[in-house]
């Protein structure tokens, strides 16, 4: 099973930007390209949400609508990595990030890491 570790949180301020990584490890059967990825995030008080969404061969990209045009989802299958580009952040952008890989309906997350946008 594939193992997620997410990085570049921090705390940036209104209108600046982050790129947060997810790197990719422990696979078996299964290669990094097996895998579609995501990111979702969860502010605190609130369920999680979803983020962003790449194919596995990282042709189409999915965004949900309070991020779209601001962020931008990559990946780099040769080094098995993803990757969220995170610019113009605003406060409500505030949450633990986390990424997330799908297999056969199966899913696997990271740990998290928090992003906060301060005034």
């Amino acid at each position: 099973q594939v193992h997620l570790v997410e990085s570049g949180g921090g705390v940036v301020q209104p209108g600046g930007s982050l790129r947060l990584s997810c790197a990719a490890s422990g696979f078996t059967d299964f290669t990094f390209s097996s895998y579609a990825m995501n990111w979702y995030r969860q502010a605190p008080g609130r369920t999680r949400e979803f983020v962003a969404a790449i194919t596995r061969a990282g042709d189409n990209t999915i965004y949900a609508d309070s991020v779209k045009g601001r962020f931008t989802i990559s990946r780099d299958n040769a080094k098995n990595m993803m990757y969220l580009q995170m610019n113009s952040l605003k406060l409500e952008d505030t949450a633990v990030y986390y990424c997330n890989a799908v297999r056969d309906s199966r899913r696997t997350w990271g740990q998290g890491t928090q992003v906060t946008v301060s005034s």
